[in-house]
């Protein structure tokens, strides 16, 4: 890949016909027309939030250095940005009074309002820009390596970059669109941020059963997403017809793996709800993000919901009452082996060889009491289950 580092660029020229989108959240042209801030294969804008973009500003107006820049050399009068869209985007919006900054009095200006020796000073300022020519698979493995102001790439921004083409433009519009209004409903259930391209690689992560790579390999240049949103919706569909209420909970669950099992099977939608509240008001679940996967397993997985278990001191009262019975009695302090037929039907297992166990197992209605507790051998405890 060859570079040339060009000093003659002004932020007055990258913000001439600077082009900034709000519907999808992007800087998208600069520099007369002959620039593209954000290629396909770049992050979303994700300086937007008063604090980074701001900091651009205030950097500029210090005189400060904003690091280098890099643009990708298309042809011989277009280029791309490599490296430095989220900077450049915060100029040209910036420029384009769609923000404001505070002054020394720390009073709010927008561009427009600045003292014009601030304006002229932000528009002369050069900036250090790579000028890069490469094939593609250069600039997408240079890309890779390259971290924004502080801000890794997350691995699906960087599959966006290695496999660009119609599939991730029309993709990234679905499931990356911050104006999409599915978003809200999307939120219920996945978690993370559609700039950062979170609920795309949920997205693409159920469809493709966990192989993400290898599916955005083989749809690179497809010009639909027709598979990708089609299953996407059937899982949305399915959560919603099993689960009545929406839960905090429930955002982040791995629910395609949950359709993929459990698609097929018959579930009564004001049963499950029914449990799903007479779990949550359990005191002794203490995971209720396992509920769900708890029901749908058929309620036989109870360490899914991290059952609360006996405390300290009534494992120590449960213990010191079963041994003195069983001295008295001339058996084993642990009722099951007090019942067998081998060496242990008499043996006295210490404090750290014995486990607590629910009498009545939790999952049949037990409670986590005193009244409930007793101690078993380790092997005998273990061998129980949810008997």
């Amino acid at each position: 890949m060859k570079t040339k580092l060009r000093t003659d660029i002004r932020i007055k020229d990258i913000c001439e016909g600077f082009v900034y989108s709000e519907l999808e959240g992007a800087g998208l042209f600069g520099l007369a027309g002959t620039l593209t801030i954000q290629p396909e294969y770049q992050r979303n804008y994700i300086y937007a939030a008063g604090r980074r973009d701001v900091a651009v500003i205030n950097s500029i107006l210090k005189s400060y250095p904003i690091g280098l820049i890099y643009f990708n050399k298309v042809d011989d009068k277009n280029f791309e940005v490599l490296d430095g869209q989220q900077r450049i985007t915060s100029i040209g919006r910036f420029v384009t009074n769609r923000f404001a900054i505070r002054d020394e009095n720390g009073m709010q200006q927008y561009f427009s309002a600045l003292a014009s020796d601030k304006q002229d000073l932000i528009l002369q300022t050069k900036l250090l820009i790579y000028e890069c020519e490469g094939t593609e698979s250069e600039i997408k493995e240079w890309f890779k390596t390259v971290n924004i102001a502080g801000v890794p790439l997350k691995d699906q921004e960087l599959l966006n970059a290695v496999y660009s083409g119609p599939f991730v433009t029309v993709a990234k519009e679905e499931f990356s669109n911050s104006q999409n209004a599915n978003i809200q409903m999307w939120t219920a259930y996945i978690a993370g941020s559609v700039n950062r391209q979170d609920f795309l690689e949920c997205a693409l992560r159920w469809v493709s059963k966990g192989n993400i790579n290898d599916y955005m390999s083989r749809h690179r240049y497809d010009d639909n997403i027709n598979e990708l949103k089609a299953y996407f919706n059937s899982v949305i569909d399915w959560i919603s017809a099993v689960f009545k209420d929406v839960k905090p909970e429930m955002r982040g669950l791995e629910w395609g793996k949950f359709y993929e099992k459990h698609k097929k099977q018959p579930f009564d939608r004001q049963e499950v709800s029914a449990k799903v509240e007479a779990l949550y008001e359990d005191p002794y679940v203490r995971n209720k993000r396992g509920i769900f996967e708890y029901i749908l397993d058929g309620s036989n997985k109870a360490k899914l919901l991290n059952v609360r278990v006996f405390d300290e001191a009534t494992k120590r009262s449960v213990y010191a009452k079963q041994t003195r019975e069983a001295q008295e009695k001339g058996i084993s302090n642990c009722p099951l082996c007090a019942i067998g037929h081998d060496a242990n039907k008499t043996k006295i297992w210490s404090r750290q060889e014995m486990e607590a166990d629910h009498v009545t197992a939790w999952s049949k209605g037990g409670s986590s009491d005193i009244a409930n507790c007793e101690m078993l051998c380790v092997t005998h405890n273990r061998a129980k289950g949810n008997k």
